[in-house]
């Protein structure tokens, strides 16, 4: 049984900062998506939620929680969906994920991804890009208890209290094992990952 929560994030300074960061990368450096923003990101939240980043062994009845953060990537490829894993996301930072991330999906979409590479994940992301809709019902990466969904960037008009301005808004629909995570805790690990998404400056500080 599995819960799904979706929640709005305004990523406009998010989107500004990746921009800017992208004009002055190198030429060794990948271009940054959303991703590797999100799986820092993650990384912080599940610190505060240990429950979210952890596997269930269904016929044990065990539960694992795992200090070290090791993000699944749902990757489509030509014999369909595959899962590479970037391993200790909380030792990497936003470059490096993203680096690694490219070469993992490159690698699995080559059908040349080892095992190791696509085994191990303790939590996943999945994401449609532009045609990721607004709102989508994940599905769980077994033994995994939470996913987390990108839906795409849409320009609206928010209320800032005196005028309607335009922000650039994202969902993130994410689902989670209900026998471990319950719907406070969820909500708690979603709204703590908006909170990092809209102000970018507190995913790159320490501790």
């Amino acid at each position: 049984p599995h819960i799904t929560y979706v929640e709005e994030v305004d990523v406009t300074a998010l989107e500004e900062l990746r921009a800017k960061m992208n004009a002055e990368r190198r030429p060794d450096q990948p271009k940054l998506t959303i991703l590797p923003f999100l799986m820092r990101a993650m990384v912080k939240a599940v610190v505060e939620q240990p429950d979210v980043n952890a596997t269930f062994d269904d016929d044990a009845g065990m539960l694992t929680c795992f200090g070290a953060v090791h993000i699944g990537i749902a990757t489509q490829t030509a014999a369909g969906l595959a899962v590479p894993v970037v391993k200790h996301a909380e030792a990497r930072g936003i470059w490096d994920c993203a680096t690694e991330m490219n070469r993992l999906a490159e690698a699995t979409r080559a059908g040349t991804a080892t095992r190791d590479e696509l085994t191990g994940s303790t939590i996943t992301i999945t994401s449609l890009g532009a045609l990721g809709g607004i709102v989508s019902t994940p599905v769980i990466n077994h033994p995994e208890v939470a996913i987390v969904g990108v839906n795409k960037i849409a320009v609206r008009p928010i209320w800032d209290g005196t005028q309607f301005v335009p922000r650039k808004m994202m969902n993130l629909s994410s689902s989670f094992d209900h026998r471990i995570v319950d719907g406070w805790n969820a909500a708690t690990f979603v709204q703590r990952l908006r909170v990092l998404m809209e102000t970018p400056a507190l995913i790159f500080i320490e501790g």
